[in-house]
């Protein structure tokens, strides 16, 4: 483990996946402190509010002692130094997140030199897995139960009848 260092593993998490989970595991190994911090996306439509998002994430991460919850909002280089962090997380699923997220670390990079990323790479069994498809199958009705946690599953089926009517938060 990395002797002091807080790491931080930013997101939307609408909603969070098994995949995201994944990836904080095995973040939590590697650092003694790890923060999730929650966005909201001005790029997306959530079905999820960010506190909602914070709540989900609290439930899902409550037995890892060194990971606690945020939010931000604003440049992300901005919350690491606030925060007086230079770590970032990142998963990377396939070849296909790589361009983005090499193009996002050398951006946060130029926005601040001490900023590094560590590219996770989620067990083989997520790396199909985005939240995109969970809210997809989540509001065709299908079971969303192997792709996110049990507190996910039941607040994705009590929403699910709302997300057929495209009830999104803005």
């Amino acid at each position: 483990m990395t002797k002091g260092i807080l790491a931080v593993y930013p997101g939307s998490f609408d909603p969070p996946t098994n995949g995201h989970l994944d990836i904080i595991i095995r973040a939590s190994h590697l650092f003694p402190k790890i923060t999730i911090a929650v966005t909201k996306s001005i790029n997306k439509k959530h079905i999820f509010s960010l506190q909602e998002r914070i709540n989900l994430l609290q439930k899902i991460i409550k037995n890892l002692k060194n990971v606690k919850v945020a939010s931000f909002s604003g440049l992300l280089a901005n919350y690491l130094a606030k925060i007086n962090s230079f770590v970032l997380i990142r998963g990377l699923r396939a070849l296909s997140d790589f361009e983005y997220e090499f193009q996002m670390a050398l951006m946060n990079r130029n926005l601040n030199k001490k900023i590094e990323t560590i590219f996770l790479m989620p067990d083989q069994s997520y790396t199909f897995l985005s939240s995109g498809m969970v809210r997809e199958i989540a509001m065709l009705g299908g079971d969303t139960k192997d792709f996110v946690p049990e507190c996910v599953k039941i607040e994705l089926k009590k929403r699910s009848l709302d997300l057929s009517k495209d009830n999104f938060i803005e």
